[in-house]
């Protein structure tokens, strides 16, 4: 998504000419270019897929509603063993029309997630859990701190349900440290991303991701803290940034790379 204005063969090509090992793909470009084309692309680049985006908006209460995004979401956890990649992030969905009730939401979500954890699990698959800032609560995504989100996924077995960290969501979290450690330690980190924090938020709030280096998150400490709970999984940059999607993405990619190193390794 950092480089979505790259076609998949392009962002396959660049990713081995600047030494990038692995990539984590969106699902919408992936099923545009064709599952096992996209998976043999990748493979033939001898790059690994470090996870698919996204599955999960489970909120819904309507039977004919939840029945669809359970059906979808097996379709991606399907599509994860096709790419090979272990890992599908959840973004569990905002508040139903005319619903206030978050905790219900969120039970919804649990209630989801004692469905699809088994089917995962039978193929490999782990769900990551993706709290997403509270600015989102509304309309995408009822867990909005990952003490929530690992409430969420520690009533399931590791290696099906775990959580992400990205520190756009939750950097301002004076929990979040405490919360990842232990994630951390009982192996549920299922992925870690980098996005900085910038403002003022552009209008629509949702494109305003930071590049690295460029806000309010120290990177550094969070990528050192991760390494510290035993962590050795891919690290991720995932920006939304209508401004560095209007750039070159062979560029932006080489920078993204570079700002990586200084700012976070």
């Amino acid at each position: 998504m950092t480089v979505k204005q790259l076609s998949l063969p392009e962002l396959t090509e660049a990713c081995v000419r600047l030494g990038v090992p692995g990539v984590g793909l969106w699902r919408e470009p992936v099923q545009a270019y064709g599952v096992e084309a996209a998976a043999k692309l990748v493979r033939d680049a001898g790059l690994a897929v470090t996870t698919l985006c996204r599955g999960g908006f489970l909120t819904a209460i309507d039977p004919a509603a939840r029945a669809e995004a359970l059906a979808d979401n097996r379709a991606a956890i399907d599509e994860c063993v096709t790419l090979g990649t272990d890992t599908l992030v959840l973004v569990s969905g905002g508040l139903p029309p005319g619903s206030r009730d978050l905790p219900a939401a969120r039970e919804r979500v649990a209630d989801a997630l004692a469905e699809l954890a088994p089917y995962a699990g039978e193929r490999g698959v782990r769900l990551a859990i993706e709290p997403l800032h509270p600015m989102f609560a509304s309309d995408r995504c009822v867990v909005s701190t990952l003490d929530q989100a690992l409430e969420l996924a520690e009533r399931f077995p590791a290696e099906q349900v775990g959580v992400v960290v990205d520190t756009y969501h939750i950097w301002w979290d004076d929990r979040a440290p405490a919360a990842a450690a232990r994630a951390g330690a009982a192996g549920r980190i299922h992925s870690f991303q980098l996005a900085d924090w910038v403002t003022p938020l552009p209008a629509g709030v949702l494109n305003g991701r930071g590049l690295i280096g460029d806000g309010a998150v120290d990177l550094r400490a969070w990528r050192e803290l991760v390494d510290g709970t035993g962590f050795d999984g891919p690290i991720e940059v995932e920006l939304f940034n209508d401004e560095l999607w209007a750039r070159d993405g062979v560029e932006l990619l080489r920078e993204v790379a570079e700002r990586y190193v200084t700012y976070a390794l």
